[in-house]
């Protein structure tokens, strides 16, 4: 199961940023031991492959610390961090590892499955983290965008590194996002019930 749990964490990855974790994997494979990609993934290691999506990172790290213009990168990105995140699924659960030694056994008779789970995967936390950044705009004036979209990718970064040299520990950044995910609407709630009780009060008077 550990080629699950680093198909999962690099789509996750990929909801946060879609091309860190790619990026990843193509730096790894080509400069370290670290991951064997298979045959049908190995042009995540061709230079030019890198290069490229070196030049689309810097772009989406750019756009996602400006309030306004992460927003509409955001709606830009709903269809590209899916799209990484079921490439990144199917190259990371079938590669070879530190850690996983067979990668094929569990995906060998359909192929299709990690590709659709990771879209899955990297959709959801892509609607969580567009959800969140609205809110984390508004609160702080527009300050928070950039804290925010640092700490993302950096959270990213760690995650696809974790993902393939140790994917238990995907498991704490799983449980992690699960109790963000009841912060996050706890706190749209409360928020909800201030707004319409300051609009009861202001209704009254």
């Amino acid at each position: 199961m550990l080629e699950v749990l680093t198909g999962t964490g690099l789509a996750a990855s990929a909801g946060l940023n879609a091309y860190i974790p790619l990026l990843t994997m193509g730096l790894l494979a080509r400069y370290t031991s670290l991951i064997d990609l298979p045959g049908g993934w190995q042009w995540l290691g061709n230079g030019w492959v890198i290069a490229i999506l070196a030049v689309l990172l810097v772009v989406e790290v750019v756009a996602d610390k400006v309030p306004v213009v992460d927003h509409v990168n955001d709606v830009v990105q709903t269809v590209v961090r899916p799209t990484a995140g079921g490439l990144a699924f199917g190259a990371g659960s079938s590669s070879e590892t530190v850690t996983v030694s067979d990668p094929g056994s569990f995906f060998s008779s359909s192929q299709w499955v990690p590709v659709v789970t990771g879209v899955l995967i990297a959709f959801g936390v892509h609607l969580l983290k567009s959800a969140a950044r609205p809110v984390i705009n508004a609160t702080t004036a527009g300050v928070g965008a950039p804290v925010a979209s640092t700490a993302e990718d950096a959270t990213s970064v760690v995650m696809s590194v974790v993902a393939i040299i140790l994917p238990v520990l995907v498991l704490a950044f799983l449980l992690g996002l699960v109790v963000f995910l009841f912060w996050f609407l706890r706190r749209r709630s409360v928020r909800r019930r201030e707004r319409q009780a300051a609009r009861a009060a202001g209704f009254r008077v």
